[in-house]
């Protein structure tokens, strides 16, 4: 009867955390990004925005979303990293740590977040990375092209590295899962480049001290093979979640070591991601049924937060001159500070 109820507890937590949905998880943040506890759910589309805000960029459209309270304007994060796990629900990561449920989990990009990197940081050196192995889909950009030139990208190269020494497969209990399988290879493959990204930033912890911030998107479909292949009741899902769970903590941990606490690392699991069924846009002719009943402007414009900055420290200057001058004009003495008094009285005696 305990065997019983013991299976029956862990298929009724499993169903529980299958209702949850899809999830945002934040591994890592430094002390200035505050993550608010709850279950404030987020969506998919908007993911993007939630990593331009992180790392103290303006957005177009202002995010209505609690879970992330007002930042330093002082301060913003060196780093931020997301990553994308596609095949199941959640992982088991610690307690302590903000989880939020993915609501809409549309497929996204991090395309904006590097334009604007790649804009305000011409000059600069930044690093921008965008992979998915599985898919072979890369993009590089600025100090990236040196720093991961070395960086198996290709299933090809990945199978190549994990023949070499030192590879997942030899330092890793695989227990159930195989060599010998291509859906085995695939995860182990994707779980390989995260191991060599973070052994490559070790080498190169120069990039914390870049003034510009570095970004890191990464997309992994290795565990939705898994799932295909052998299932989510099957011992090489629990195997491979296993695996992959200390896999990305670790990343988590070198990210947050390279960069002095200063970055922020997320994860996004999705069982599936929906294709989205219209084109979403907007009209000037749109109803006024969707959002403010009055048809308001938004209160923001995208560059509140500049402007905001400017009009402040510049209004705070001209107030500490204005303060001085009076000061020093209201304690001046005529005759021994002023020229013209000077030269006016040395006349007098003259005559």
């Amino acid at each position: 009867n305990a065997v019983l109820f013991n299976h029956l507890f862990i298929k009724y937590i499993r169903q529980q955390n299958c209702v949850l949905g899809d999830s945002l998880t934040v591994l890592r943040s430094p002390p200035y990004v505050t993550f608010q506890d709850g279950q404030w759910p987020i969506s998919g589309e908007k993911v993007p925005d939630l990593v331009a805000l992180t790392m103290g960029f303006s957005i177009r459209e202002d995010l209505d979303w609690p879970g992330l309270a007002a930042g330093s304007l002082f301060q913003r994060p060196r780093a931020n990293a997301l990553i994308v796990v596609r095949g199941l629900d959640t992982l088991d990561f610690p307690k302590n740590i903000s989880s939020y449920p993915l609501e809409n989990p549309v497929p996204f990009t991090l395309d904006s977040v590097a334009n604007t990197v790649h804009t305000l940081f011409a000059d600069s050196t930044p690093v921008v990375l965008q992979l998915a192995p599985s898919e072979e889909r890369l993009y590089m950009m600025g100090m990236a092209n040196t720093v991961f030139e070395d960086l198996p990208v290709t299933l090809q190269q990945i199978r190549g590295r994990l023949s070499q020494d030192g590879s997942v497969l030899t330092s890793l209990p695989l227990i159930s899962l195989s060599r010998n399988n291509e859906a085995d290879l695939l995860f182990l493959s994707e779980v390989q480049v995260l191991y060599d990204i973070s052994a490559l930033l070790q080498k190169h912890k120069h990039l914390a001290k870049d003034p510009a911030p570095d970004l890191y998107s990464l997309e992994l479909a290795g565990l939705e093979e898994i799932v295909r292949r052998y299932g989510t009741d099957s011992p090489q899902f629990a195997d491979a979640t296993r695996i992959l769970t200390s896999a990305l903590q670790k990343f988590a941990d070198d990210v947050a070591n390279v960069y002095a606490n200063n970055a922020v690392v997320e994860v996004v699991t999705v069982k599936t991601f929906e294709a989205p069924l219209t084109r979403k846009s907007r009209s000037i002719l749109q109803t006024t049924n969707e959002g403010s009943l009055y048809n308001l402007a938004y209160k923001y414009d995208y560059d509140y937060a500049v402007v905001f900055n400017i009009v402040l420290w510049l209004m705070i200057v001209l107030a500490l001159a204005v303060i001085v001058i009076s000061y020093n004009l209201w304690n001046m003495d005529p005759g021994y500070d002023s020229i013209i008094y000077r030269m006016t009285n040395q006349k007098i005696r003259l005559d």
